[in-house]
């Protein structure tokens, strides 16, 4: 009986270690989060070509869970006013979609403007438990903000998706 012994203590030894790694594994929590990506983007133009933004987007902390979000995205860039009227000015327009603890995905608008005709204003925000991001590039007139028409007419071009 002692080989039998001897021998079932070897099997269930070898069980035990192999099982160990993948144990301590899943312990550890999950790893796919990724390190940061930095894309360019830009130049996108509004209609007419009276107004072009340009800039980087940096997503760090992707988590890939049951929707997936990157930690923190940084956009920076810069907003170019083509138009030559001291009445017209060019607008950036973000749509930021998060994710919310409930797993929502709502979204909020980030607008960056400048009324300066031949010069660039700077701009660089960041948000976090970001899903995506889209921009929308406009020529309106002088306003708090764009119009409904620049934030609803047309298409949005896709920055970041997280994937």
């Amino acid at each position: 009986m002692t080989p039998l012994r001897t021998a079932t203590g070897l099997a269930l030894a070898a069980v035990l270690v192999s099982i160990a790694p993948s144990a301590a594994q899943a312990a550890a929590g999950p790893a796919d989060t990724t390190a940061a990506k930095t894309t360019q983007w830009g130049p996108t133009y509004s209609p007419g070509r009276k107004a072009k933004a340009l800039g980087s987007l940096t997503a760090s902390d992707e988590d890939h869970e049951d929707i997936p979000a990157a930690g923190t995205v940084r956009i920076s860039g810069r907003l170019h006013d083509l138009t030559r009227k001291g009445t017209a000015c060019g607008w950036a327009v973000f749509r930021v979609t998060y994710r919310t603890p409930d797993g929502n995905l709502p979204f909020r608008h980030r607008s960056v403007s400048t009324c300066s005709y031949g010069t660039s204003k700077p701009f660089a925000f960041a948000y976090h438990d970001v899903y995506e991001v889209e921009l929308k590039v406009c020529a309106e007139p002088k306003a708090a903000k764009p119009s409904l028409t620049c934030l609803y007419a047309g298409t949005w071009k896709v920055l970041y998706v997280s994937s």
